[in-house]
């Protein structure tokens, strides 16, 4: 566990053991391999509640599946970051994002579940899904995926970096 200066702990990224498990529960979903993001705008940052539809944005929302209902969200983003391990070291092995609409002041906001479901699954699978991200967004994602580990954005691969490309 990481600590800053005040002796908070520091969200991170999880790093992936190369241990496979096959005794009670194999076949479920794996989420030591996961980590979750959110896109606010100009700003992208780990936000680990997202696993649990508990992120700081979603904290205090109902969430409704008719998008009319929510006419002044304003436009997040989970970002499901996959991280893996290769011979040069870790890297984003698959990201994917999935939108909703968060309205504090009404406390109403727009999802998808299922949607949410399925690209965390992608993301697991090594998938690269941004379709939606606009150039801000995708800035946005790119420097926090930089600043949390430059190394591991080297060692990613070709799809990652162009998929976010500006």
């Amino acid at each position: 566990m990481n600590f800053d200066k005040k002796g908070k702990k520091n969200l991170s990224l999880n790093v992936v053991s190369n241990k496979e498990h096959k005794g009670f529960g194999a076949g479920t979903i794996n989420l030591s391999q996961m980590s979750s993001m959110i896109i606010d705008g100009d700003k992208a940052y780990i936000d680990i509640g997202a696993l649990h539809a508990k992120s700081k944005v979603e904290k205090g929302i109902k969430f409704l599946t008719d998008k009319e209902e929510v006419p002044n969200g304003r436009k997040c983003w989970i970002a499901w970051v996959a991280v893996d391990r290769k011979e040069e070291g870790s890297y984003y092995a698959g990201v994917t994002v999935c939108e909703m609409l968060i309205d504090e002041e009404a406390r109403r906001g727009w999802k998808i579940l299922a949607d949410h479901v399925n690209k965390m699954d992608k993301a697991l699978k090594r998938k690269f899904i941004l379709d939606g991200l606009d150039d801000t967004e995708k800035t946005a994602l790119q420097t926090a995926l930089m600043e949390h580990n430059q190394e591991w954005w080297e060692n990613s691969g070709d799809e990652l970096k162009e998929g976010l490309n500006t």
